[in-house]
């Protein structure tokens, strides 16, 4: 595949090292000094490529959108911070026939941990007794608080149990990610915690995520592509 990379901090340059090791061409990349792109300059750049995967900034999505939809390239949305503008940009991208997968957290592993945190949030909803509780820690250059994941987490958690949910975010160092769900009650706590050791499981992810949008037209999440992957292994 031929491949724009949009955004080239620390998870572009993963991508960019992973979709080397897997055949795989960066055809472009759009970095911070191309912040000031209008649509139509970078759906140019977007021209004779497979698929673009955004790792930038929050602000730069909508643009991001327009310039794939004009170009005709599926975009794989790894950005956080844009849920305000899900219902708009999923309309866009039906209204255009376009290719859409975004995820708060691509890591396969995170993936299995939403499977069986609304397992768990399945059988603790028929104990009331125990209260839930969400913890994530990330590094301290993230931005977002409370992270994409932990939010996805809660809305998760949120199908099957109707109490009040607390979130509690730490922003320090150089942590990848980390994510928990406790159940507690008066006796006894139940944690579940998913860990993220390097950036690498991400990457991986968005590629996986990338090879799955060729050829696919529709607005989906990634756990739409797990789905696929986990019925397919099980068959």
């Amino acid at each position: 595949m031929r491949i724009v990379l949009i955004g080239h901090g620390a998870m572009g340059k993963h991508i960019e090292t992973l979709a080397g090791e897997k055949n795989h061409e960066i055809a472009a990349v759009i970095d911070e000094t191309d912040a000031g792109l209008t649509v139509d300059a970078l759906a140019s750049k977007l021209q004779n490529t497979d698929v673009a995967i955004d790792f930038s900034v929050a602000d730069a999505v909508r643009r991001n959108v327009e310039a794939c939809v004009l170009a005709g390239v599926p975009l794989v949305e790894g950005t956080t911070g844009w849920n305000s503008l899900r219902a708009e940009i999923e309309d866009y991208i039906r209204q255009n026939d376009a290719a859409f997968v975004f995820g708060a957290n691509f890591s396969i592993g995170v993936n299995l941990f939403y499977r069986i945190s609304a397992f768990a949030s399945e059988l603790f909803a028929k104990f009331p007794e125990y209260e839930v509780f969400i913890e994530e820690q990330h590094h301290s250059r993230k931005k977002d608080a409370p992270s994409g994941t932990a939010l996805k987490l809660k809305e998760i958690v949120a199908n099957h149990i109707k109490n009040e949910i607390s979130i509690s975010a730490t922003r320090a160092g150089n942590i990848p990610g980390t994510h928990r769900i406790g159940f507690d009650g008066a006796a006894d706590q139940v944690l579940l915690e998913h860990t993220a050791r390097s950036r690498e499981g991400f990457a991986s992810g968005a590629l996986l995520a990338a090879e799955w949008i060729a050829g696919k037209k529709g607005f989906y999440e990634f756990a739409d592509v797990m789905d696929e992957i986990c019925q397919n292994r099980l068959r």
